[in-house]
């Protein structure tokens, strides 16, 4: 294991620089897109071909199914709907760390897991600074589109837990079935909400940069991301590996700042410092973790957790 070399260094900063902008693109692909449909079609495109090649998931069904719905329809649901509500790119990037406090609320609540004082006080930290984003966001902007984020955040953290009990040994795999769910149900949802019209509408005028926001979601963020942090995860403990996750929001607020002329206020740099810093605390490992694995834009407990997946293909696969 050791210390990280250079080219994986980069490499890891790399990938959370891709998580980071990715949610600029979503920003992107939502003027081209409703969001459900977008949300569906970036599944597709991430699960096929892809989930021919991979093989089975080698976990039960269950976990699949129960990861695909929360994760890929509730929680990436919400989030689209909430950024297309009015939801700014580069807060979203911030906002959605909170998951980090659903995570550890369930499996206090789902798997009887304790947070100590030091988690508690991250996520008092954290938590303070999910509230200067809603006092600072809620001021001027619908505060539906950010509760919609947040919701996205509470359906990522329990996404976390049923993935803790899933333990799947192969982490890209697992996400390629996990990605075949949603397709479905997205679809369904977007014909009943949004309505063929829209769809047909936005289909119709297909261009690059719905094809290209498409593409980087599903290809750059999903399959790229997923596959070279599992490789870092491999090569490396997750105690190395994980600390370049909090990249994540500052690529995410400063590429919105930049291509898309977001504001950097100094309330939501605070914000950002105390969001980070919460996560940051409570993702130390401990006594007891009461961390678990997750999909996207890994923040440190989807990392100490997957590297535990990892480690435990040497003793066969999970159920």
């Amino acid at each position: 294991m050791g210390v990280m070399k250079p080219k994986h260094i980069a490499l890891a900063v790399l990938v959370t620089a891709v998580w980071g902008v990715n949610f600029v693109v979503i920003e992107i692909g939502l003027g081209e897109f409703p969001p459900l449909l977008f949300s569906a079609l970036r599944f597709l495109v991430a699960a096929i071909p892809t989930i021919l090649f991979v093989g089975s998931p080698r976990v039960a069904w269950r976990w699949v199914l129960g990861v695909g719905l929360v994760l890929g329809v509730a929680k990436f649901g919400l989030l689209f709907v909430g950024m297309k509500a009015g939801m700014p790119a580069g807060l979203s990037s911030l906002a959605v760390q909170s998951q980090a406090l659903f995570t550890a609320l369930f499996a206090a609540l789902l798997l009887r897991e304790r947070p100590g004082r030091t988690r508690l006080a991250g996520m008092a930290v954290a938590f303070a600074g999910i509230s200067l984003v809603a006092v600072e966001y809620g001021t001027s902007s619908p505060l539906a589109a950010f509760l919609l984020v947040i919701g996205s955040a509470a359906c990522w953290g329990l996404s976390n837990v049923i993935t803790r009990k899933a333990q799947p040994p192969d982490m890209l795999r697992f996400m390629v079935w996990v990605s075949a769910v949603p397709i479905l149900p997205l679809l369904g949802l977007s014909l009943l909400v949004e309505g063929p019209e829209a769809g047909t509408a936005a289909l119709g005028a297909l261009n690059l940069s719905g094809v290209g926001a498409t593409l980087f979601v599903a290809w750059a963020a999903t399959l790229f991301g997923f596959g070279v942090w599992g490789y870092l995860l491999r090569e490396y403990d997750a105690t190395a590996v994980a600390p370049f996750s909090l990249l994540v929001p500052v690529f995410g607020m400063s590429s919105a700042a930049l291509f898309l002329g977001e504001a950097v206020t100094p309330l939501r740099c605070v914000a950002a410092v105390l969001v980070i810093a919460g996560v940051g605390i409570t993702s130390l490992p401990g006594r007891r973790q009461s961390s678990a694995p997750a999909s996207e834009y890994s923040p440190m407990p989807i990392a100490q957790s997957f590297a535990g997946a990892v480690k435990s293909r040497t003793s066969g696969d999970a159920q």
